[in-house]
């Protein structure tokens, strides 16, 4: 006979959300639990949240100096391709996020163990508050610039404050509500900056002939460079499952094509792109362009409205990064040092850290911390896709396990990618050349291959065999709400658990099972038990 761990009590069940779980997650959005589906957001709302990452003086820089460095023609072809490679990933991942509810921590437990899982929460905080540190010394410089007040380490501290209230108030609160305003400024702004900007000039079109300025050594054709470059920001591959996570299932296409997939990165990559390209080309700086040079065009050309529109700007994909980073950042709290952290918490400290960074000039140290977290995002996503592509086959293939106390604490895939994605590193540091072109294409492919490899094994040996699973014991996952023993809040069922601590074995959701290691010894006990008996029944999950 397999050890059995005790008699379960039945659940205490409700079909209404619980209304102290409504309330906190107002500002919390869930962070440590699957969204229900009475939580998703309209497409309107989430459109205009995700949309804050259409703001960035990063693309416009980009695609000037690119042009200069392949000629336009060549840009513009890498960057349609850009757009077209994440356009499906995008609708990939929005489109498993949506009917999930995970976030991309939350499916990396699968992926990697409860453990091995923290790594991608440690990038994704890192990489938020890095972007976030960018938007805000520039945008601090050209205020200083401009206005001549106060010390630069004033204007830093003012950047940030501003910029946290839209943070704060999670996906449904602020950040749609404040971007649908904001939105518009910055398209009209950025409009009305390449309208002026090539008022006088009588070769409208003499941009589209820029050929390369030298011969350069790209180890790749111009336009697959160009495409390489803009693959160094895969992570929003990994912001996407962190926002569409509250889209609707029943929206999943109109947010796949829309809200996150192809239109979002024409207008973000080309869009952008092409009103960079213009600016600099008007301005005779286009293989000199800076984040530094655009912004002092466009406050010389649009005086006090410029101003107005850089701190739109920064705002804007500062509530994107900012967010990314406050949920990952909680996550990280939780499981490296056992903390409680709010999301306002985690946002007000990734601001403290943000400033910190810049006073201790760490940015100019971070576009190298950069590449290397981009080479270990594509090792993910090449992991993440052929683990979505395999399972879709598999018997429970509508919901990967993702269960603290079903989860192995480390995966044979996180030493894989850990592995894989640290000779991508080498291979960009000392590869020349072609490692710096190759390394995030290649790492992301290796990786893919490997875990294809490994799969079916890792499949047996990552999920734990255990007994009396909630999701069984009620008719509808999603629709029912479990008390959980420990923080007597009710969550949908989807995450629910047995605590095989107590002979009664009560339920407790996925935050609470996911704080202690006790609880996730006894199930692992439990599943070990159950592989030294033969008549035990195998679970099989994906």
């Amino acid at each position: 006979m397999s050890r059995d761990t005790g008699i379960p009590v039945p659940l205490d069940v409700t079909y209404s959300d619980d209304p102290t779980v409504v309330k906190r997650s107002a500002a919390e959005d869930y962070t440590n639990h699957v969204v229900p589906l009475t939580w998703r957001s309209s497409t309107r709302s989430l459109s205009m949240a995700w949309y804050s990452l259409l703001s960035g003086m990063f693309y416009l820089v980009t695609a000037a100096t690119l042009t200069a460095t392949v000629g336009a023609v060549d840009a513009l072809i890498g960057i349609v391709l850009a757009c077209a490679i994440y356009g499906v990933l995008g609708f990939v991942f929005s489109k498993f996020a949506a009917r999930t509810g995970l976030t991309a921590f939350l499916f990396s437990q699968r992926l990697f163990g409860t453990r091995g899982a923290v790594i991608a929460s440690i990038i994704l905080a890192a990489t938020g508050i890095y972007y976030a540190v960018f938007e805000i010394s520039v945008a601090a410089e050209a205020f200083h610039a401009y206005f001549g007040w106060f010390d630069l380490w004033l204007w830093y501290a003012l950047v940030i404050v501003l910029n946290l209230p839209l943070v704060m108030g999670g996906v449904r609160k602020w950040m749609d509500k404040g971007n649908r305003v904001l939105l518009p400024v910055y398209v009209i702004g950025l409009l009305v900056a390449v309208l002026v900007a090539n008022a006088g000039n009588r070769d409208a079109f003499g941009w589209i002939r820029q050929v390369p300025a030298g011969p350069g050594n790209l180890a790749a054709p111009g336009w697959l460079y160009v495409c390489f470059v803009y693959l160094g920001i895969l992570v929003f591959v990994l912001f996407t499952m962190d926002f569409a996570r509250m889209g609707r299932p029943q929206d999943v296409r109109v947010n796949g094509l829309v809200t996150f997939g192809p239109l979002f990165y024409v207008l973000t990559l080309l869009g952008n792109g092409l009103a960079g390209i213009l600016i600099a080309y008007s301005g005779k700086f286009l293989g000199a362009a800076s984040e530094a040079t655009v912004l002092t065009t466009i406050v010389a050309l649009l005086g006090g409205w410029g101003i107005l529109f850089i701190w739109v700007n920064q705002a804007r994909v500062n509530a994107g990064n900012l967010y990314v980073a406050s949920i990952n950042l909680v996550v990280c709290f939780r499981k490296l040092f056992r903390i409680r952290l709010s999301r306002i918490g985690a946002t007000l400290l990734c601001g403290a850290v943000a400033y910190l960074m810049i006073l201790t000039d760490v940015p100019s140290y971070l576009l190298l911390a950069l590449a290397w977290q981009g080479v270990f995002v594509a090792g993910w996503i090449g992991i993440a896709l052929v683990h979505i592509a395999m399972s879709r086959k598999s018997p429970g293939a509508t919901l990967p396990e993702f269960r603290p106390g079903r989860l192995a604490s480390v995966a044979a895939s996180t030493w894989l990618w850990v592995a894989v994605s640290v000779l991508g590193v080498l291979f960009n540091q000392y590869g020349g050349a072609i490692g710096r072109t190759w390394s995030t294409p290649a790492t992301l492919l290796v990786a893919a291959g490997a875990y294809a490899v490994i799969y079916r094994r890792q499949s047996r040996t990552v999920v734990l065999r255990r007994q009396h699973d909630p999701r069984d014991e009620v008719a509808d996952i999603w629709a029912a709400r479990v008390k959980c023993h420990v923080c007597a809040e009710s969550y949908a069922a989807v995450e629910m658990d047995r605590d095989p601590r107590s002979t009664e074995l009560k339920a407790i959701c996925a935050s609470c099972a996911g704080l202690s290691r006790e609880f996730h010894r006894a199930c692992v006990a439990e599943h070990e038990s159950r592989q030294r008996d033969p008549a035990a029944g195998k679970r099989v999950t994906t």
